[in-house]
């Protein structure tokens, strides 16, 4: 991809990365991974840990972490906000399981990336999700106490002194903190995952798109543009650009665009507005508003929910400055008043987001040893570990954990085809606008902007 989000463009230029030489002729290996990101490269190295006699091939078909990976917001959230929907989709004791492996997944990831020397500016300092308008005021009220009656809430109100002194903005009137949380560097840590990948005896391609998938017989074969790789068992984390590889997953997924800004460096404001830590604040809306400060005293402001694909291609706009630049700089005024803070980029990402909200991984039934994982959902930074997890056990076998759990292998619901998934996604997101801006003008939303607002529970926080 050619433009660069600020977080690639800064890791690449920091750490010298160099691209690896792409795929030419043929090779030969026990796994090939299609897609270099955060669930490839986790999954290859989980696999040649577990493994090292392993022959793993990964090829990506730009740079590693030039796709959703390096262009995400890097806040390490779990699925303890979502409780309630897991309960309802899923059932109690999924729902719990579920929580509890996120939230290790925080801690997980840290011991790993201090165990390999892997510098991605990750902090520990938790999450607040809050409330910016009355209409939201009660929202995660209401999820704690559940999480509460099953044993398992790490959430704690904040009141309003401490919040504002936290988060530096005034629009929030209602604030819960979970310590289970943080936020890291998306570029710095998937660069590090590469080289981490490389020592241990990953084989990997860069610049190598993949052209055609032969899935059916014992050894599959992916077909890149200069070369072959050929290996009994494929693992598709290709994200945003599995329906395009494999078009049965095509209304499994919608993709929408998260968009963000990042500010110069501005420690001093910063520290003034309480903004010296390394927590992610997100309200309550269903298309969030989420910021964080940098190690090196920067701001980054996110909203997703923003423009939806046609067909589920990976499209131009995708690749591109941010559309809403404009709309995120006024976001900033709204939150900070009159600070100064200047902007010195703006980008988009492709999100692939799933019915449920949740991610889905699996086997395709009619090509045995290839497995896939998806639909991260705007969460994935934690969750891409976890499905690393799972999938290096789909492919060893092992059925154990969350690789037994209601994520794999389960029903997918679908959306609906085109031209009605693009028209109706489009009015959904219009509806959801024009009832927040009249909830943050202090008045209800209308009616019909409601009723078009619960059919956006997978598009945005569920």
């Amino acid at each position: 991809m050619s433009y660069q989000s600020f977080w690639f463009d800064e890791a690449c230029r920091q750490q010298q990365d160099l691209c690896t030489p792409p795929l030419v002729g043929e090779v030969h290996g026990d796994v090939v991974i299609v897609g270099g990101g955060f669930t490839g490269l986790w999954t290859a190295i989980m696999l040649k840990q577990a493994t090292p006699e392993l022959k793993i091939i990964l090829i990506e078909r730009d740079r590693c972490g030039a796709g959703a990976s390096g262009r995400n917001g890097g806040a390490m959230l779990t699925w303890s906000a979502k409780f309630m929907a897991l309960i309802r989709d899923y059932g109690v004791d999924e729902a719990i399981a579920l929580v509890a492996a996120s939230e290790s997944g925080v801690g997980n990831m840290a011991q790993f990336c201090q165990a390999h020397g892997i510098e991605a500016e990750l902090r520990l300092d938790g999450c607040y999700y809050t409330a910016t308008n009355i209409a939201q005021q009660g929202a995660m009220a209401k999820i704690a106490a559940c999480l509460t009656a099953h044993g398992i809430n790490h959430w704690q109100n904040v009141d309003l002194k401490k919040l504002l002194a936290a988060t530096g903005s005034k629009v929030h009137s209602e604030g819960h903190f979970n310590p289970n949380a943080g936020s890291v560097h998306p570029g710095k840590l998937v660069l590090g995952l590469k080289r981490l990948a490389l020592k241990i005896g990953v084989q990997l391609y860069e610049q190598s798109a993949v052209t055609q998938m032969q899935l059916k017989a014992k050894f599959k074969r992916i077909i890149t543009v200069h070369g072959c790789a050929i290996a009994p068992k494929v693992v598709l984390a290709t994200n945003a650009w599995l329906p395009e590889l494999v078009p049965e997953f095509t209304r499994n997924i919608v993709l929408v665009s998260s968009d963000m800004v990042i500010t110069k460096p501005m420690p001093d404001a910063l520290q003034r507005l309480g903004l010296n830590h390394g927590a992610a604040v997100i309200d309550m809306r269903t298309f969030v508003h989420y910021y964080r400060t940098t190690a090196d005293g920067r701001l980054m402001l996110g909203k997703g929910g923003n423009r939806f694909s046609w067909g589920n291609k990976v499209r131009p706009f995708f690749d591109a400055a941010s559309a809403y630049e404009g709309q995120l700089a006024n976001k900033l005024k709204w939150l900070f008043g009159d600070q100064q803070m200047e902007i010195e980029r703006s980008w988009t990402g492709a999100s692939d987001r799933s019915v449920s909200g949740m991610p889905f991984f699996g086997e395709l039934t009619h090509s045995p040893g290839v497995f896939y994982g998806s639909g991260y959902s705007g969460n994935g930074v934690v969750a891409s570990y976890l499905g690393g997890e799972i999938l290096a056990a789909l492919v060893t076998g092992k059925r154990s954990g969350l690789a037994a759990s209601v994520l794999v292998n389960g029903h997918l619901g679908r959306f609906p085809s085109e031209p009605i998934r693009f028209i109706g996604a489009n009015l959904v997101r219009q509806g959801i606008r024009g009832g927040e801006e009249r909830e943050d003008a202090g008045r209800r939303a209308l009616p019909w902007q409601a009723w078009l607002g619960g059919f956006a529970a997978s598009a945005g926080k569920a």
